[in-house]
């Protein structure tokens, strides 16, 4: 990559965009960042310029992206909190899509999920896939990679899997637990990103995992290496929503949502593609036990507060 090319990341302080402005940095190109946090310290000083979103207003957003070779896409919501929705969150993605267009982006880079569906009852996978075709029709030169559940560094489900873990002496498994996850490492979803960049044409990559746990074996794993001693038990869904609701108003963030519940029950957090990102969770687990579930990950402290 040349020196001077210009990429843009969305979300470049948050937890995948910052795997991959890491990567761009040692290529030695300009970063720039769209975020809703600016003012956010961060690990990368003045390599990185930071500027708001402009979602509502397209002139300004697309001069944003003017004279960038790539945008990389991480921009989503996990819930819907306060004026932010599912259908603004699409809405806003629509909007980068088409200032990308207008400011001649090359290459779009997008963040989707495995297995979305315009047919799906759960709106995050529903919207996921709306704005893969807006991509498609775009005319835009583009990649999008559907990975499963990242772990790494910074994470909060599987930190906070094992916090419960540590911290209480029961954990509660919605249902049989017999359903799968497939965790992928947060730094190769990043790494294939960086590499469709340089590619010219148009595809959908599901980054898949080498390993596949059944939901109730992930966590027995992670019990084991954090040496936890909390008894796993199984409880229909909605008492281990109840149960979740009330660690709610003590840890003042959202667990986890019906949705969520539904949807790994569902099984739509695994794929059965071949294994294209090769670090194995049980390893990278074993390297983290000391540190992880340590402290609580709070999805409302990293994003709204």
């Amino acid at each position: 990559m040349p020196p001077t090319e210009l990429h843009v990341v969305t979300g470049a302080f948050s937890y995948l965009g910052k795997y991959i402005t890491e990567l761009l940095l040692e290529k030695d190109v300009r970063v720039r960042t769209l975020t809703g946090h600016p003012d956010r310290p961060h690990p990368f000083g003045d390599r990185v310029e930071a500027v708001p979103f402009h979602f509502d207003d397209p002139a300004a957003l697309a001069a944003d992206l003017q004279g960038a070779a790539t945008v990389y896409n991480t921009y989503w919501i996990r819930f819907p909190r306060g004026e932010l929705s599912y259908d603004r969150a699409v809405a806003n993605t629509r909007a980068l899509i088409q200032a990308a267009r207008q400011a001649g982006v090359r290459r779009f880079i997008h963040i989707s999920i495995t297995n979305p569906s315009a047919d799906s009852p759960f709106p995050y996978f529903r919207g996921k896939a709306v704005l893969e075709r807006s991509l498609k029709e775009s005319g835009l030169s583009y990649a999008i990679l559907r990975p499963t559940v990242l772990f790494g560094q910074e994470d909060i489900l599987i930190n906070n899997i094992a916090w419960l873990l540590r911290t209480f002496p029961v954990f509660g498994v919605p249902g049989t637990g017999d359903y799968l996850i497939e965790p992928v490492y947060v730094g190769d979803v990043a790494a294939r990103a960086v590499e469709l960049a340089q590619k010219g044409e148009n595809m959908v990559v599901e980054t898949a995992g080498s390993q596949v746990y059944s939901f109730e074996n992930l966590v027995r794993i992670i019990r084991r290496e954090v040496r936890s001693r909390a008894r796993i038990v199984h409880l229909p869904p909605r008492l281990a929503l109840g149960f979740s609701r009330m660690l709610e108003l003590v840890i003042r963030d959202v667990l986890i949502t019906p949705d969520e519940i539904q949807g790994l029950m569902a099984g739509l957090l695994a794929t059965r593609s071949k294994s294209n990102c090769p670090t194995p969770f049980s390893h990278w687990l074993r390297e983290h036990s000391r540190e992880l579930g340590t402290r609580y990950a709070s999805e409302l402290a990293r994003h709204y507060r």
